[in-house]
């Protein structure tokens, strides 16, 4: 067993944990943070994207004793006293999504995106974004979000 210390969504933790448990497996099953999900399993679909020091990373990839020291942002950290973060509302605002399943992967990745690029071009938009798949195919939607938290649409 690992003793792992790490900050979730602004709160410090401490766990115990296998050395063969990712940290999706942690969030999930252990903080129950479920908005990560689960799909791939290999990194490829982002849907289980969280921020590691600010870093755009699908968790499912991260052994949890890797992720020990670190700061991690999860969907569930980013509304603040009830109010949605503006990604979170942009996507809201726009309709950009239609199962959900793919959303908090979009709006982690757009988050730390948008944070180091504040006016993207959109083929730097649909760069950033392709790690992450949605399979509803709502990336019209999901651009339109994007474009209103630029400054460039709605």
């Amino acid at each position: 067993m690992l003793e792992l210390e790490f900050t979730v969504n602004g709160s410090p933790r401490k766990i115990e944990s296998e050395a063969r448990l990712t940290l999706l497996e942690i969030l999930r099953e252990t903080f129950m943070l479920t908005g990560a999900k689960e799909a791939c399993g290999v990194g490829e679909c982002g849907n289980c994207m969280v921020l590691i020091d600010g870093v755009a990373t699908p968790s499912c990839l991260v052994l949890a004793g890797d992720a020990g020291g670190t700061a991690i942002e999860t969907i569930e950290g980013l509304a603040s006293d009830g109010e949605l973060d503006p990604v979170q509302r942009a996507f809201v605002d726009a309709g950009a999504f239609q199962c959900g399943f793919c959303t908090p992967g979009m709006v982690m990745t757009a988050k730390a995106f948008l944070r180091d690029n504040p006016d993207p071009e959109p083929e730097a938009v649909k760069q950033a974004l392709s790690g992450v798949l949605c399979r509803c195919g709502t990336y019209s939607r999901i651009m339109r979000a994007i474009d209103q938290l630029t400054g460039r649409g709605i």
